[in-house]
């Protein structure tokens, strides 16, 4: 985001709640409001990066269904404004969402000093990776497999459109249980325009339905674990297992590789020869550190939105 929406380094201010601010238009009395003070956040970039497929842009407003929950979103110079369509008990679940408390600078330290990466973080700086729900984001990178992120929003969108119960305050659907879309048929997923991908995804709702796959037990489990458990999964690759692992879980060890990342680190890191896919692998796992999910987020957006 451009100008005063990216100010970074403002002083925390103590969060105000409903009635206490005018920043989002149509505001009624019956809505609730939050803001949430934070720097060093693009909220642009966290939200339009690839890793979440239900928020779109209206403006300078981010619209999307968290949990039950219809929100707006909008950043300012000195933080997040936050209006839900229905009065909220207790924002815990969006803060853990936005990861707005994560000490992003100390992230950054632990990436490589190298080119490639000073000019992803140049480029990209205030962006952060967020808490999803494992299942929702399990499914929607199921349904990822060879397409667009254009593609996914749309049949993320007609899934919940078919099989999700109304948000709260809203004219959208949260995002279906693992039991809805196990009472589904592979047909009637099929309509939702996700093609081959049905027989994955109704596969995963079962096993989670029945209680052969626990993902809160995942929570519990080494990287090595939770990945090969992960793997299990019909349509699940190494790239999906990365993905939910990283955005769903907070494994920050996580390192994706679709075919931008593959292409950022041929270009960026071995411009004169070509690497194979086990050599790149190894490269990322010693090269980017600790935190190597956070520096593999950043490579992509900057190749998706600034190199491609």
């Amino acid at each position: 985001m451009a100008g005063e929406l990216n100010r970074w380094g403002e002083r925390p201010r103590k969060p105000c709640f409903a009635g206490q601010y005018d920043g989002l238009p149509g505001e009624s009395s019956r809505q609730t409001q939050l803001f949430l003070p934070v720097r060093d956040y693009d909220l642009a970039a966290t939200l339009d990066s690839g890793q979440v497929f239900r928020w779109q842009r209206d403006g300078n407003i981010w619209n999307g269904v968290l949990g039950k929950h219809f929100l707006q979103l909008a950043q300012t110079r000195d933080g997040i404004h936050v209006r839900a369509a229905a009065p909220v008990a207790d924002w815990q679940f969006l803060r853990d969402f936005l990861q707005i408390e994560t000490d992003l600078a100390a992230i950054l330290k632990t990436f490589p000093d190298d080119e490639p990466m000073r000019a992803a973080v140049k480029a990209c700086r205030g962006l952060r990776l967020l808490r999803q729900d494992p299942w929702e984001c399990l499914a929607s990178f199921i349904l990822s497999s060879t397409k667009q992120i254009v593609q996914i929003r749309q049949i993320v969108a007609l899934l919940a459109g078919k099989y999700g119960k109304p948000a709260l305050g809203a004219g959208l659907n949260s995002f279906p249980t693992p039991q809805r879309i196990a009472a589904a048929s592979e047909a009637e997923l099929r309509a939702c325009k996700m093609g081959f991908r049905a027989p994955g995804l109704l596969n995963a709702a079962r096993k989670i339905a029945a209680g052969k796959l626990d993902l809160e037990k995942i929570r519990t489990l080494d990287y090595a674990s939770a990945h090969a458990e992960l793997m299990t999964l019909r349509g699940v690759g190494a790239k999906i297992a990365d993905c939910v692992l990283l955005f769903g879980y907070g494994f920050d060890s996580a390192f994706p590789v679709d075919v931008w990342i593959e292409r950022a680190l041929q270009e960026l890191y071995f411009p004169r020869r070509r690497a194979g896919d086990k050599r790149l692998r190894r490269f990322a796992a010693t090269h980017f550190g600790p935190h190597a999910g956070y520096a593999q987020q950043y490579l992509f957006h900057y190749m998706r939105t600034k190199l491609k």
